[in-house]
């Protein structure tokens, strides 16, 4: 081949590849206008923000309003509550915990307390680090006392496991606060700064925090209810194990790439499955894990008073999607889940 001849079979390479990727590109803009249209043709949904990472690419859009009769659509910098999505987070730092041994997943939690708890155990079987991680500890799913962190260990007191730690699931936002404490004591550092260390410096996740402030304030998404009440935003007192993180929806494709990055150690572990819960089913370092087919997926739904959430990894198709909305009822969760189902097959069709 002479070299004029190469040179244009280059450009015609290149020009190919260009125009593939724009036609992706194009094809993930539909998808994520066609489901986010649906989904507000149903009058209790007033906004949605929809984040897709896909083989390296990023695709943000926008939807609806987030204040009724305002028509203020949301944008790449609006703050939302990520709600039980924090989990994740406590999940990454408890694997590099693991990896670092600090703790190790067999331990009794009862090690890390300062009092003796004789309560966290049933019939001699001792709450492991594994059973925090998996909602399989027994605990209850609110903590008993929650007005400060005095108060939580309080509470701890008053707890009776009625079932062996590790066989029985039961969601628990109760478990994940003493994780957040039991990584505290390990490291010797409070809590949000570990997550800031070990997940948001790393990543330049610079509009992901635990606290606002007051300008920031003022691009944090107030919610509704199924009956157009504004809703009030959370309020911790505990460590933000359960909750608590802002995050904006072009800052949540950095976690994607993150979590997409099997090279990574932390992200490798935290993705173990270590507890199976059905068929296709299992739990992770607070990740709800799904086997289709030989594909698995990594998953969690974030829901608080006015805002809920699913953001899902999918290994395989090098993609994550977040979505994201003003609106929080006893459905939403499910509406949302099938709203990511269908913009998959959409994306992936």
């Amino acid at each position: 081949m002479t070299i004029k001849y190469l040179a244009a079979f280059l450009i015609f390479t290149l020009v190919g590849c260009k125009s593939k990727q724009q036609s992706n590109t194009q094809n993930i803009e539909n998808a994520i206008t066609k489901n986010a249209h649906q989904l507000l043709e149903d009058k209790r949904f007033h906004s949605v923000s929809i984040s897709v990472f896909k083989d390296g690419k990023s695709t943000i859009k926008h939807f609806g309003e987030l204040s009724i009769g305002k028509g203020n659509t949301p944008n790449d910098s609006t703050f939302y509550e990520l709600a039980s999505v924090t989990k994740t987070f406590t999940g990454y730092v408890a694997a590099k915990a693991v990896l670092d041994k600090k703790i190790n997943l067999d331990d009794d939690i009862r090690i890390y307390l300062n009092e003796p708890y004789p309560n966290l155990e049933f019939k001699g079987e001792p709450i492991r680090i594994k059973h925090l991680l998996t909602h399989t500890s027994g605990f209850p799913n609110f903590p008993i006392k929650s007005e400060n962190k005095t108060a939580f260990f309080e509470g701890l007191k008053l707890i009776k496991i009625e079932t062996v730690p590790g066989e029985t699931y039961t969601y628990s936002n109760t478990a994940p606060e003493l994780t957040a404490y039991i990584l505290e004591k390990v490291y010797q550092k409070p809590y949000e700064e570990l997550v800031t260390e070990f997940i948001l410096k790393p990543t330049k996740m610079t509009e992901t925090k635990f606290t606002l402030n007051d300008n920031e304030k003022l691009r944090l998404v107030k919610g509704y209810n199924d009956k157009n009440e504004l809703m009030p935003n959370f309020n911790r007192t505990l460590w933000g194990g359960i909750s608590g993180l802002h995050s904006t929806p072009a800052d949540l494709v950095k976690y994607m790439k993150l979590q997409l990055d099997e090279s990574n150690r932390i992200v490798k572990e935290s993705h173990k499955k270590l507890y199976k819960e059905g068929d296709d089913f299992w739990e992770g370092y607070h990740w709800y894990i799904l086997e289709n087919g030989n594909e698995l997926i990594y998953r969690h739904h974030g829901g608080i008073y006015g805002i809920q959430n699913w953001f899902v990894i999918y290994p395989k198709q090098n993609m994550g999607i977040s979505i994201l909305t003003n609106t929080s009822f006893n459905e939403t969760g499910e509406i949302l889940e099938k709203v990511v189902d269908q913009l998959y097959a959409d994306i992936n069709q």
